[in-house]
Order: structure tokens, then sequence, then C-alpha cells
């Protein structure tokens, strides 16, 4: 499990680095070389990265029969549309604070942190609300132990964002 999580941990740190590579390289001048991706094509790719990342630690953590998986993949499948959603608006939100950084006055800061208190209601929400799908395909202590590994994902893919966030000063 450590190893996975450690595996994880780099990969989503690479991917978010992605994101801000492409993010400066879209602050350069205009030259002869091809135009990076768009924020929305960065995004789509680190999420599918993520999507498959997520699907594939889920399945090594749990042990589902092939009728019980049949149930739980489209239902996670949809969680995960769900949560694509919000974690989207919140890499965003980040974007928008790491380009008017230097600027930024006491409402954007404040703007940034009550993003993240929106994200975290949001996320919780959601959870709460597939926790009781989840049940009903996996049955109480599997559903448990899948929202226990998404949540120890998601922390991982938070603690990733932070880094790449300034300060306030």
């Amino acid at each position: 499990m450590r190893k996975t999580l450690a595996l994880t941990t780099a990969v989503w740190l690479f991917s978010v680095s992605a994101i801000a590579w492409a993010a400066a390289q879209q602050a350069k001048p205009v030259s002869a070389t091809p135009a990076p991706a768009s924020m929305d094509e960065m995004l789509q790719a680190v999420r599918a990265d993520l999507q498959g990342e997520r699907a594939d630690i889920m399945a090594k953590n749990l042990t589902l029969t092939s009728a019980v998986a049949a149930k739980f993949w489209p239902t996670y499948a949809a969680y995960q549309k769900e949560q694509d959603a919000i974690m989207d608006e919140q890499l965003r939100g980040i974007q928008r604070y790491i380009e008017n950084f230097d600027t930024l006055d006491d409402a954007g800061s404040l703007g940034l942190i009550n993003a993240h208190f929106d994200r975290d209601e949001r996320m919780n929400a959601l959870r709460k609300k597939w926790f009781g799908e989840f049940q009903k395909v996996l049955g109480t202590k599997l559903a448990v132990r899948a929202m226990q590994v998404d949540r120890r994902l998601s922390l991982v893919h938070q603690v990733g964002f932070a880094t790449r966030i300034p300060l306030a000063h």
C-alpha cells in the first residue's frame, strides 16, 4: 500500500508540474514552435491519467467478484465524473490565483481561501452522497474501504495542489 501511495504521489506531482509548465509556456511570447495545449486540454489529459491511476489503485485495494465489479465500476465512474467537475473548478481557480498573484488584493486572497473551503464542503457532500451508492453495491465495510482509499488519494492530490500555490503576502 505504501509503495502504491508513494507512486501515486510521484505521478500526481508530475501531473501538477505539467499543468504549471503548460501555464508558464502559455505566458511566454508567441514563437515559431507549436502552441501549448489549452488549460482545458491539460485538465482533460491530467484527469484521464488520474482516473486511470485512481481506478487502478482502487482495484488493488478492493477485492471484488466479477458480479460486484460489474456494478461497482460504472458507479465509481459516475462518482469520478462529479468529482472531476469540482477538481476542474479548483484547478482553474488556482491557475487564476497564480496568474494574478503579484497584483492580488485582499478580496482576491479571500476568494482563494473561500474557494478552498467551498471545495472541501462540496467534496464531503459528494462523498456522503456516493457512499450510500457504494454501500448498495459493495456492502458497508467494503464501501468504507473504498471511501478511505478515495480520501487518501484526494489528500495526496491536495498536497500536490497546495505545494504549487504561493502563500499570500
